[in-house]
């Protein structure tokens, strides 16, 4: 089992900054790859960022440029930098953690972005 906690959420003015953190703890050697999802109400959740094992990430368009996924593994953290922050980032934020046939789950963090 894997458990992951998410934290780093909060109301933001459009253009501010945010950082997300994801500590994990349990099976973590087993993972394969972490990533940020997000889920704004009325729509799908949706992959923002992602990094694997290796450290290759891969990012959604509309954060591109944006957003930046990282890794700490002696914390045994993920964190995703978010800047230049626009309204239509505002949504829960989950970390989610891969293991071969098997998705972990955070409780999920809330960034709202408004003036």
């Amino acid at each position: 089992q894997v458990q992951l906690v998410e934290s780093g959420g909060g109301l933001v003015q459009p253009g501010g900054s945010l950082r997300l953190s994801c500590a994990a703890s349990g099976s973590i050697f087993s993972i394969n790859a972490w990533g940020w999802y997000r889920q704004a109400p009325g729509n799908q959740r949706e992959l923002v960022a992602a990094i694997t094992r290796r450290g290759s990430t891969n990012y959604a368009d509309s954060v591109k440029g944006r957003f930046t996924i990282s890794r700490d593994n002696t914390k045994n953290t993920v964190y995703l930098q978010m800047n230049s922050l626009k309204p239509e980032d505002t949504a829960v934020y989950y970390c989610n953690a891969k293991r071969i046939a098997v998705d972990y789950w955070g409780q999920g963090t809330q960034v709202t972005v408004s003036s």
